[in-house]
């Protein structure tokens, strides 16, 4: 097994020289160029010393249910000390509540680091992350001087409950009551798929529920969402006594072992208590800043997965002697041969493709946040970065472990695990499919084309300005006159959209990832090997685009998918 390396000048150079982080300076004040590197190098150290280590470990030795609460994977708990010593939970956070202040886009950077090292660990604290900002953007005042620090300083952390046994995508048929009493509520019901759901890494977890109050509306806008502490604060603002919420039990799954995925019970008997976070009936666009948050961020857990996943397959293609090459005798190393360097090219320059998209989208997302022409672009960023970055993920798992070849079959390898832990990417916090459905129904039908419609131009501007690998200019043009066919066909409605939508959501992909690429190889920092990646992926990855804009275009009113009951034999 290879041990992990953080790509710090990957990251680097993707933040600087393609979505152009010195933008952000007079928006943060604690930010300069001076702290990029030396966050870097400590998100490096941290990642690889601290929480890779563990990572083989949460496969191996799951959590487990111990006296109705969730004994979290051994050594997990003494990283996430060491996670909340070094202050990195309080990097992006707001400086009203202890945080740092800093761009969000070097949380990403961080979290990038700590994903490729150990999704299951992971996730917890990047959890923790979008509850602060749902209970910053939505509570009361009360609520966030009583919460907000503990959570900031990782202290406490959070959760997000939505699903129901009877209420996955459709959350309008959500069942979980909220009943007033007083200052506060009453919650009755079951929640599923709650991830780190509960533990004993830290003092108190504050999860927020989605319910129903008794005069609630049918539907979506009749759900409120809740803060429900695992412990109530005493008078002194600390945990007491414990609240009527607890973990049911423990989903055996498929991947991500070392992340407790639990059934969450409402109310055994007096009620889990809990505070309302906005106001009534309105919880479901609470809920949606934590949800964003977490869909950007799922995209970059499907980076970081296959990054690790590539490294591992680089140095095992590098490592294992097989075989000989015409014009040697002896045995060569893999990597030798023409077919796995085909396959190492590819996860290398989808990586970079990929990587580029995620720092551009977050940079974008701090900009959002203090000038709102920079919000469309964000909402638009996001379900192409969740849809596309967890598909290529898929790819690029599943390369490792042919590079492998048996032994990547073999759990020992760990690379397998990789390609497990995968596979829910694609899948939580809105598959990819309903990701296909918001960018198309909502980002592009909303606002007739426009945010696209700006993105498109900007990519026009740039390609016409470019002045390095003039031949690559040509084939990108060609590429985003696609995109803007497709984006045209969608609007005019020539194509059916809920049919076409995953593979316009998947040809913008691969268009931006080509104009990233592109972009970069413009700066006097592009080496050779960005250059080469951007060969590679002209030729062989955005050819892509092509197949997929006659996909989109083929959706028409005659070319529309037959009933599935022709299927029945």
């Amino acid at each position: 097994m290879s041990r992990y390396r953080y790509p710090a000048r990957d990251i680097q150079f993707c933040l600087e020289h393609i979505a152009g982080i010195s933008r952000l300076e007079p928006h943060f004040p604690n930010y300069g160029a001076d702290i990029l590197e030396p966050i870097l190098s400590e998100a490096a150290k941290f990642s690889e010393q601290c929480v890779a280590p563990t990572n083989r470990l949460g496969d191996q030795q799951p959590p487990k249910m111990v006296d109705r609460c969730v004994q979290e994977t051994p050594d997990f708990k003494h990283v996430y000390e060491l996670l909340q010593e070094a202050a990195w939970t309080t990097l992006a956070a707001s400086e009203e509540f202890g945080g740092q202040g800093l761009p969000r886009a070097l949380e990403v950077a961080f979290n990038e680091g700590i994903q490729s090292a150990n999704l299951s660990f992971s996730l917890c604290p990047l959890l923790t992350q979008g509850a602060v900002d749902a209970i910053e953007t939505h509570a009361s005042q009360e609520l966030k001087e009583a919460y907000l620090p503990n959570m900031v300083s990782g202290k406490w952390t959070g959760t997000m409950n939505l699903t129901e046994p009877s209420a996955g995508t459709d959350l309008a048929a959500i069942k979980t009551k909220a009943v007033p009493d007083g200052d506060h509520y009453r919650i009755f019901g079951q929640k599923i798929f709650i991830t780190w759901g509960d533990h004993l890494m830290s003092e108190n977890i504050i999860h927020l529920v989605l319910a129903r109050l008794p005069d609630a509306p049918e539907g979506v806008r009749g759900i409120s969402l809740f803060l429900v502490p695992k412990y109530l604060l005493d008078e002194n603002g600390h945990a007491g006594r414990r609240n009527d919420v607890y973990p049911l039990s423990l989903e055996h799954k498929m991947g991500i072992h070392g992340s407790p995925t639990c059934v969450m019970q409402y109310g055994e008997t007096e009620g889990a208590i809990g505070y309302l976070v906005g106001e009534e009936h309105k919880g479901l666009a609470a809920m949606f800043t934590m949800m964003n948050n977490a869909r950007q961020s799922v995209g970059l857990q499907g980076l970081a997965v296959a990054e690790a996943a590539y490294q591992m397959a680089l140095d095992y293609s590098l490592e294992r002697k097989q075989g000989s090459v015409k014009g040697s005798p002896e045995k060569v190393a893999i990597a030798e041969h023409g077919d796995v360097r085909r396959m190492i090219w590819l996860m290398s320059s989808s990586l970079a493709a990929m990587r580029s998209l995620m720092y551009v989208a977050s940079v974008e997302s701090d900009l959002s946040k203090t000038d709102t022409k920079h919000l469309a672009r964000t909402e638009l960023y996001t379900p192409i970065v969740k849809g596309w970055l967890t598909e290529m993920a898929q790819e690029i798992t599943s390369l490792a472990v042919q590079v492998h070849g048996g032994m990547g079959y073999i759990e020992e390898t760990g690379v397998a695990q990789l390609l497990r832990d995968a596979r829910i990417l694609p899948i939580y916090e809105g598959t990819n499919g309903i990701q296909a459905l918001d960018l198309v129904g909502r980002k592009l039908a909303a606002d007739k084309g426009a945010a696209m419609s700006s993105l498109i131009e900007e990519m026009q501007t740039d390609v016409s300005a470019f002045t390095q690998h003039v031949n690559k200019v040509v084939v990108l043009k060609s590429y985003i006159s696609l995109l803007q066919d497709a984006k045209q066909w969608l609007l005019d409605g020539e194509v059916e959209s809920s049919e076409a939508a995953y593979d316009f959501m998947m040809l913008s992909g691969y268009v931006i990832g080509g104009w990233l690429l592109l972009k970069g190889a413009q700066s006097d920092a592009a080496d050779d090997v960005w250059r080469s990646k951007v060969k590679f992926y002209f030729d062989h990855i955005l050819v892509r685009a092509d197949s997929l804009a006659a996909s989109v275009k083929s959706f028409s009113s005659a070319g529309v998918i037959p009933s599935v009951e022709l299927l029945k034999r």
